[in-house]
């Protein structure tokens, strides 16, 4: 039996494909492990920047975290 690549707070960077020009790259947690559907896997995923949660197939996914991280947000100065 096929079993979930990927376990729950786990840290993991989307492989975005071609029609993924709107979903933002970067690093995600798993939230949810959903089940075994005719495409394979799927997870509802949490982007750790700005907290948006999305549903994600597995073989979009990689373990680890991603290499590019967003720049931190300048702060005002006084």
């Amino acid at each position: 039996m096929p079993r979930h690549k990927f376990t729950v707070g786990q840290e993991v960077s989307f492989l975005p494909s071609a029609m993924d020009f709107n979903v933002p790259r970067g690093t995600y947690r798993i939230v949810r492990q959903l089940p075994l559907e005719a495409g394979g896997f799927q997870y509802r995923v949490k982007n750790v920047s700005d907290g948006h949660e999305r549903i994600i197939r597995e073989s979009q996914l990689a373990a680890g975290a991603s290499p590019w991280t967003p720049p931190p947000a300048a702060k005002a100065r006084r």
